[in-house]
């Protein structure tokens, strides 16, 4: 059973920052795994040590960003406009974990994203977000939300679109993300009671590796974004979305 957590938790960490859709994993693998009937929990919990994970690297970026008051402000709009339609589309977001053939269908249109941003990683950008970039990425942030669609791909392909750097792309994609995760976390908090008592203590080790991992894998995308090779991820998920389609229902 632990074996299970550790490999749930190292998925998380891996799959939530690298641009090829954490949920869409965590579904798959549940499947594979025989895991059913905690799903949004487990995935809540995991994400939950990806949101430390951020924390941790983006400490010193977060501390700056709280002296911005423009910053503040355009994380305020985009998080308002994700979690209105996380909440209005719950139920259906949610029904979207049980069928792996959607998230696979999902998965192919992150890919097709990804590849897309091949011709705007070399140009040259700007490194100030405004109120135009701040409502774009609140609505793709929130289609994110939908397994498959990985919420670091679409969401630094939006900034990548929209122009700004790729370095700026990078921090404000993943620093606007932790308000919207916490919040999900908290707001799942009430389905705490759908794993047995004797799991949870499996729970909070798939918890500590999506952790490590999670800060793993925030330093290979960096690398990625560095030597503008986002576009790699894409063919990733387009392969695993066909696999998933062939072999799981």
């Amino acid at each position: 059973m632990i074996f299970k957590y550790i490999l749930l938790g190292i998925i998380q960490g891996t799959t939530e920052f690298l641009p090829v859709s954490s949920s869409a994993h965590l579904v798959i693998m549940q499947r594979i795994l025989n895991m059913r009937g905690a799903e949004v929990l487990i995935s809540v919990v995991l994400h939950l040590g990806t949101v430390l994970a951020l924390i941790i690297f983006f400490f010193k970026d977060i501390l700056a960003i709280l002296r911005n008051l423009k910053v503040l402000s355009l994380m305020a709009v985009t998080t308002l406009i994700t979690a209105a339609i996380g909440v209005c589309g719950k139920k259906f977001f949610e029904s979207l974990f049980a069928s792996p053939s959607l998230v696979a269908l999902a998965l192919i249109f992150t890919g097709i994203i990804l590849i897309s941003t091949r011709n705007f990683m070399q140009r040259q950008k700007r490194n100030d977000a405004n109120l135009k970039d701040a409502l774009t990425l609140g609505l793709t942030q929130g289609l994110a939300i939908i397994p498959g669609i990985s919420r670091s791909g679409i969401t630094i392909s939006t900034l990548l679109f929209r122009g700004l750097s790729r370095e700026t792309s990078f921090r404000f994609a993943f620093i606007i993300a932790i308000p919207i995760i916490l919040g999900a976390a908290l707001f799942e908090a009430k389905d705490i009671n759908g794993l047995p008592a004797t799991d949870l203590h499996y729970l909070f080790i798939g918890f500590i590796f999506s952790l490590v991992t999670g800060l793993f894998a925030l330093k290979i995308l960096k690398i990625f974004m560095d030597k503008a090779k986002l576009y790699y991820f894409g063919y990733y998920c387009i392969l695993v979305a066909i696999l998933t389609l062939l072999f799981i229902r």
